[in-house]
């Protein structure tokens, strides 16, 4: 009996098992995900730089008042982004310390406690500002304090011109060198006076203010945490104007 014919409708040509489509593998990635548990360090005495939120002043700036800032530059650990720029920093004041009447600048202290990175981590943070950008005379000493600006030749301004304003009166008074000499005194006291009972110029951060922050101690973050590919963005604030300084004169 012959042998059933195969039946063509279900065999494959050879053109076609040659233009079949191949197999699909899934891509596969090469680079492992960190362990759970893998830490990344930030060592000590890295610098970040950081932008200020809210103003603050020794006007009205009372120990334990927030401050709030922002990363403007990324910070990179081996060759990978750390600490995107835009990421949060927050901390307090200190220390406020209002200008002297008669000697003394205002001071400013203030710490860094808490960073909260873009995709919501927050890490503990121990750092103190290096220096500052405020658009006015501040300073930041070796002790991580921003010190106001002094106002010494605004002082030796107010003198001379109390003494020549009452020299002038002396002189019209008694139409004489002694009179204008007496006046010369009495204005020179008044203007000293009025250096005594006026304060210094304040020490201020104005909004916008650039701090370069230090870290007094490692940061460590989680490896699985810190997988950023982007360098980050900070918002974009204005600078601070330039100030210069202003003392409130009493009683002028």
């Amino acid at each position: 009996m012959p042998a059933a014919p195969a039946n063509p409708g279900n065999a494959a040509t050879p053109q076609q098992a040659s233009t079949a489509a191949p197999a699909v593998t899934p891509a596969v990635s090469t680079t492992p995900a960190p362990a759970k548990g893998v830490q990344i360090q930030v060592p000590t005495g890295t610098h970040i730089p950081l932008v200020l939120h809210n103003g603050i002043s020794t006007r009205s700036a009372r120990p334990g008042d927030p401050v709030y800032f922002e990363t403007l530059f990324p910070v990179m650990v081996d060759g990978k982004v750390a600490i995107p720029a835009g990421s949060y920093v927050s901390g307090e004041v200190t220390q406020s310390k209002r200008p002297g009447r008669v000697k003394g600048r205002g001071e400013l202290a203030i710490k860094l406690t808490t960073m909260i990175l873009p995709n919501s981590y927050m890490v503990n943070l121990n750092a103190s500002p290096s220096g500052a950008g405020t658009g006015g005379g501040e300073t930041v000493n070796n002790e991580g304090k921003v010190v106001g600006d002094s106002d010494k030749a605004s002082d030796v301004g107010t003198v001379v011109k109390t003494t020549a304003a009452g020299a002038g009166i002396g002189a019209i008074a008694s139409q004489g060198a002694r009179g204008a000499g007496i006046g010369a005194g009495i204005g020179a006291a008044a203007g000293l006076g009025a250096v005594l009972l006026s304060r210094g110029p304040d020490a201020e951060l104005p909004r916008g203010s650039t701090v370069e922050a230090v870290i007094d101690r490692p940061i460590l973050l989680d490896a699985d945490k810190v997988q950023f590919t982007s360098p980050g963005q900070a918002s974009t604030l204005p600078g601070p104007p330039n100030r210069e300084p202003q003392r409130n004169k009493i009683p002028f």
